[in-house]
């Protein structure tokens, strides 16, 4: 019996070694702010930021905060769900309520619409771009991870989770990184696949918003504080910035800067 325990608490030093790690003050310096009350907004790796507004329109601005493009076509197919702006020369616009993605080029001019209902995919929250310039998707009636083209062909799909995981694991958030899927559930943490749909790891990391994978890091935030947890190498960092961010919308980490929405606007942060 108390070996057993000794294994219990070693898994959970393994799996939590923050606890045992001082937190970090994490000092934030305003560098810009964007008035204007925006629905979501996105920034790709180049500094880029695509703001949906209220009206359903996708402004997009270079890191100058200058206006370079702007695409006003989704009254067609309803509110916006998500951007991915992962390929700064196409990015993935989805539309939840109508199951419909567009295609745009870097200007936002339409390259590609594409209907899951088409293909017989009915419901999908989570959708990304691949490193092969196809599209990953979870399908939630299939319960399955699946891999199409442009025209909606399938072209790979993993096994139904539900007899992987011996339940369902609605993911809300795909990222195509490294050489490996991330999909994260904030109720039942991250899930790592490789790109044919093969499952290889998962990380207890629970309730974080916003999720990313950068640095080598998986990253989030609470209300409170910024995590970066890195588990090979048992790296688990917790820091408290001065600043409030229990009322924000959302929050990107990019680098050096951290882009904050609030109801006021989006303001940009340095470290």
């Amino acid at each position: 019996m108390e070996r057993i325990i000794i294994y219990i608490l070693a898994f959970i030093f393994i799996c939590h070694p923050a606890k045992a790690t001082p937190d970090t003050l994490l000092h934030l310096q305003l560098k810009s702010t964007i008035k204007g009350d925006f629905a979501n907004f996105f920034v790709d790796n180049l500094g880029n930021i695509f703001l949906i507004t209220s009206a359903n329109q996708i402004k997009k601005l270079n890191n100058n905060l200058d206006s370079i493009a702007i695409f006003n076509e989704s009254k067609l197919y309803g509110d916006i769900y998500s951007l991915d702006v992962s390929n700064p020369l196409k990015v993935l616009v989805y539309y939840k309520d109508y199951n419909t993605i567009l295609s745009l080029d870097r200007q936002l001019s339409k390259r590609n619409t594409l209907d899951l209902r088409l293909q017989n995919i009915f419901q999908v929250r989570a959708i990304a771009q691949s490193y092969d310039n196809n599209i990953w998707l979870f399908d939630e009636v299939d319960n399955k991870l699946k891999k199409i083209d442009e025209a909606g062909n399938l072209l790979l799909e993993a096994p139904d989770f539900r007899q992987l995981f011996g339940e369902a694991y609605l993911p809300q958030t795909i990222l195509d990184m490294n050489g490996l899927l991330y999909l994260y559930n904030p109720k039942k943490g991250w899930k790592l696949f490789d790109y044919y749909g093969g499952f290889k790891s998962q990380y207890p990391v629970f309730n974080w918003q916003d999720v990313q994978v950068a640095d080598g890091y998986l990253k989030g935030h609470d209300s409170s504080f910024f995590y970066a947890d890195r588990p090979k190498e048992l790296q688990y960092l917790r820091a408290k910035p001065d600043i409030n961010i229990a009322s924000s919308r959302k929050i990107i980490q990019l680098h050096d800067q951290y882009y904050i929405m609030t109801k006021e606007g989006l303001s940009i942060f340095t470290e």
